[in-house]
């Protein structure tokens, strides 16, 4: 493969992307009077306008995306998404909104706001929820400053939030923002919370119990009901981490659960192309408890008019500027409404099935420290690949000479050598058997050449970097003394 060079690589002296003729009209006289125009940029590329063409179209054909091939990215859940959801999105009448607008000029983009939160109280069993939030972090961090201040305003003052060995980073990172002291508590061997630890952690100063369900390592936490139990007898509030909930869609409901929290990922399971740092929306949900502590402003609805209620004294206030990431939600409005209640269902379904096939097809080649039942993504580990000397990097680099996006690496942390694998309901049977028959070629590779794996990948025009050296000395701006490293 011809690795493509640097423009500033390309560039030649005297070569310019277009020619203007000599300006014919005073320049003072001139549309630039006044304007600050800045005259050259040192060591500007000089190149052609076919030059930068070509450079770019073929820049652009080194990113692996997902409408080019399987993602398999665990808890990010990189799916494809339908298009149809992207030019909804793009309506005059949803794009050209002004949030100033006053809300008379914008009832119908609030309808659009207040029918999502309907639909996602139904679609979780939750009371109310509210779509500022930006992203799944910032979620979590409004519902535990919800559950704060509902402590608050009764007079508690807990110090404490429990969280399993197996969350997400941001679970502890949103409790100590909070305020909070968090404590973990141990899996048990099937990989789900140990009700025996959790329960000898539990007292009065315990604010809050903040679990993933079904958790990082795909596999539903079957005590729920006996967890949540626990957390509110000594006065707790049990908050969900929904980043999983395309596995659970149509199928069952964190309300029903006795969940009192839970924030969702619009962008992940509800349709917006997810990576990048694209707009996100973390929207929260909550029971009647702790709907009074919602941010303001919330969307009501008096007789045939929609209206933002900023009269709420509780509420933490707003989180978000206007009423958050306006087109995320359209996207996701329009996922919900063209699947409707069977196709939702179909979404947990196939994601179950699908990740339950990869992991049927490679648990005798590649180690599963845990054989619960997964729902809607599998675990593996390096483990039986350590004594050809082989790691789970090397077989991750290795995928990208297969045209395989590498899975989540070494999360969740209680799997040693970790390669967290989730299909998601789009992928067809074609494209996870192509997944499969490279994990189980490189297998092999790794026991004849391990050689190949360390080397790995390929064929793409950047090799492997040397991680450490790229985090401590990076290169961020060209020079010419930095021709051959970058």
């Amino acid at each position: 493969m011809i690795r493509e060079p640097l423009i500033f690589v390309l560039s030649e002296k005297g070569k310019r992307a277009c020619l203007l003729p000599v300006l014919d009209v005073d320049e003072k006289k001139s549309v630039t009077q006044g304007i600050t125009v800045r005259k050259n940029i040192k060591g500007f590329p000089q190149v052609s306008e076919v030059e930068v063409v070509r450079h770019f179209t073929r820049l652009s054909t080194t990113n692996y995306c997902v409408d080019e091939g399987f993602y398999p990215l665990g808890s990010c859940t990189m799916k494809y998404n339908p298009k149809i959801n992207e030019k909804v999105a793009g309506f005059e009448g949803f794009l050209v909104a002004h949030p100033l607008a006053p809300e008379e000029m914008n009832q119908g983009n609030l309808e659009v706001l207040k029918l999502t939160e309907d639909l996602l109280c139904e679609i979780t069993g939750m009371d109310k929820f509210s779509l500022q939030p930006s992203a799944g972090a910032q979620g979590e961090l409004v519902g535990m400053m919800m559950i704060r201040a509902c402590l608050e305003s009764r007079g508690e003052q807990r110090k404490v939030v429990l969280i399993p060995d197996s969350a997400h980073g941001t679970n502890p990172s949103s409790a100590h923002l909070c305020g909070y002291k968090v404590r973990e508590i141990k899996s048990n061997s099937r990989g789900t919370v140990d009700l025996q630890d959790l329960a000898a952690g539990m007292s009065e100063d315990v604010a809050a119990f903040m679990v993933t369900n079904p958790n990082t390592l795909g596999v539903f936490e079957s005590d729920i009901k006996e967890i949540t139990r626990i957390v509110h007898s000594e006065g707790g509030f049990v908050y969900m981490d929904g980043a999983n909930m395309n596995a659970l869609i149509g199928t069952s409901r964190p309300g029903d659960m006795d969940v009192d929290v839970i924030h969702l990922n619009l962008h992940k399971t509800f349709s917006t192309p997810h990576g990048g740092g694209g707009p996100g929306s973390g929207p929260v949900g909550v029971k009647e408890v702790l709907a009074p502590f919602l941010p303001k402003p919330h969307i009501e609805k008096r007789g045939e008019r929609y209206y933002f209620d900023y009269d709420r004294p509780q509420s933490i206030g707003q989180v978000k500027s206007f009423y958050g990431n306006f087109l995320v939600v359209v996207r996701a409005l329009s996922y919900i409404l063209s699947l409707g209640p069977e196709g939702l269902k179909e979404i947990s379904e196939i994601a179950v099935l699908n990740a339950n096939y990869i992991r049927k097809s490679l648990e005798d080649i590649y180690h599963l420290k845990y054989n619960s039942p997964t729902l809607h993504e599998c675990v593996f580990s390096d483990l039986f690949l350590k004594d050809f000397g082989v790691s789970n990097l090397d077989v991750a680099k290795r995928l990208i000479d297969y045209n395989v996006h590498p899975p989540t690496m070494s999360f969740p942390l209680i799997v040693h050598g970790a390669l967290m694998v989730e299909p998601t309901e789009t992928e067809s049977k074609r494209d996870l058997d192509l997944f499969i028959d490279a994990m189980k070629k490189i297998a092999i590779e790794a026991e004849k050449n391990p050689e190949l794996l360390k080397s790995a990948p390929h064929l793409t025009y950047v090799r492997r970097l040397n991680e450490t050296t790229a985090a401590r000395n990076p290169i961020l701006k060209w020079t010419p003394e930095s021709k051959g490293k970058e």
